[in-house]
């Protein structure tokens, strides 16, 4: 998500007194009087077994993480502990658990305990408009399809969302929860976000781009919309785990991850179409790449914004890997507190082909979804901008 005023996304992993290590993307302590402890990633040659776990262990580290859908764990170690574990000859690699973000910040705080809203009558918003998703939905709104949005959690007793949100977890920290007072959403930016994808159409609030299909929140970030690669792989695991169609992925950070891309991939091998942000790092010269990930993953979906002249801000990364454009300025969404709000950003360009998938699927669950996607967009111009183009929800419907 975009703000009001534009937010730099940090993803740099600090540690007093460093030098960088021979492994790639492992910022290491040397210093023996540094011993805070680091978050990292170990990626394994073959499937783990309890014995890394305890080679983990005796170097005084404490593991997280043991992931099914990678070979992979994710630990907290000693600085000296880890060129003794890179050595580990079962060990692929060692990579910092860096942050992501939510792309932007809420607007306003949240409120408490504030009475219920009246609820605006129904209004088609520019980007659903701009797409054409209502001109799809003659021949399909989603229903059936199930849509992740891995993100801050879903404020699931919305009005506008209720008879769409089936369920969700949280995988902050060690251990899943699928209670809903633990995947619900206190910050706003997942929402947000759940409402372009799948808004009700009933007449009330707005109107998602797949108002029939089915929401999961699964919560990655904190409160505060920060959260750790980590957590979005378990996010990754639990959408492939769950049986979920579509990924959304509203979020990004700066470090290039192994283990990240392989989460990825695993999940696009299991007919997942995974959708992301492609970023808020703009300068507003197409010449120049600002890279986000997972949105630079190979096999995510990267999309871009455009505001209502069909322009992409100068906020909106470039690049080699954006894939599409969708409508990120301006966007008014469903928000904390039964209320809606309007903000902009990459995040919210995302769920707009995020819902279209939803359609695509919906019409033809054999589709191939991203070749659909690709050339049934409308061009705009350099595809460092705007990739392949606009996405089209009603031409995408139609030609499956």
């Amino acid at each position: 998500m975009k703000s009001k005023m534009k937010s730099k996304i940090v993803g740099t992993f600090v540690v007093a007194v460093l030098i960088v290590s021979t492994f790639a993307g492992l910022v290491v302590a040397r210093e023996s009087q540094n011993s805070t402890p680091v978050s990292v990633i170990i990626g394994f040659k073959e499937p783990h077994s309890n014995e890394m776990r305890e080679v983990v262990e005796s170097h005084g580290g404490t593991v997280n993480k043991v992931w099914k859908i990678i070979p992979a764990m994710a630990a907290t170690l000693p600085p000296k502990a880890i060129e003794a574990i890179q050595k580990n000859p079962n060990v692929m690699y060692v990579e910092e658990d860096a942050m992501v973000y939510a792309l932007g910040k809420p607007a306003s705080p949240p409120g408490k305990d504030k009475p219920k809203k009246e609820q605006p009558p129904q209004e088609l918003q520019w980007g659903v408009d701009r797409i054409d998703a209502e001109l799809a939905w003659t021949m399909t709104t989603g229903t059936g399809v199930k849509v992740a949005v891995l993100d801050t959690g879903i404020a699931y007793k919305h009005p506008d969302l209720d008879d769409n949100v089936k369920g969700g977890v949280s995988v902050i920290g060690p251990r899943e929860s699928t209670k809903p007072r633990d995947w619900t959403d206190k910050n706003g930016h997942g929402t947000h976000c759940a409402g372009i994808i799948a808004a009700e159409n009933n007449d009330i609030g707005v109107v998602g781009v797949a108002p029939g299909a089915s929401l999961y929140g699964v919560k990655v970030l904190r409160n505060d919309g920060s959260g750790t690669y980590s957590d979005i792989i378990d996010g990754i695991q639990w959408s492939v785990a769950n049986g979920m169609d579509v990924i959304s992925m509203s979020l990004g950070g700066g470090f290039d991850s192994q283990a990240m891309e392989e989460a990825c991939n695993t999940a696009s091998i299991n007919g997942l179409i995974l959708v992301a942000a492609a970023g808020n790092d703009g300068d507003g010269d197409p010449a120049t790449d600002e890279i986000s990930y997972p949105a630079a993953c190979g096999s995510v979906i990267a999309v871009g914004a455009i505001d209502q002249s069909n322009a992409a801000p100068y906020w909106s990364n470039s690049g080699y890997y954006l894939e599409l454009a969708a409508p990120g300025v301006d966007i008014k969404s469903t928000w904390l507190d039964e209320g809606y709000d309007t903000i902009n950003g990459t995040s919210m360009a995302c769920p707009h082909v995020s819902g279209t998938a939803a359609l695509i699927l919906a019409a033809n669950n054999e589709s191939d979804v991203r070749s659909v996607l690709q050339t049934t967009a409308d061009p705009l111009g350099d595809s460092k901008l705007y990739g392949h183009g606009l996405v089209d929800a009603e031409e995408s419907v139609a030609v499956v």
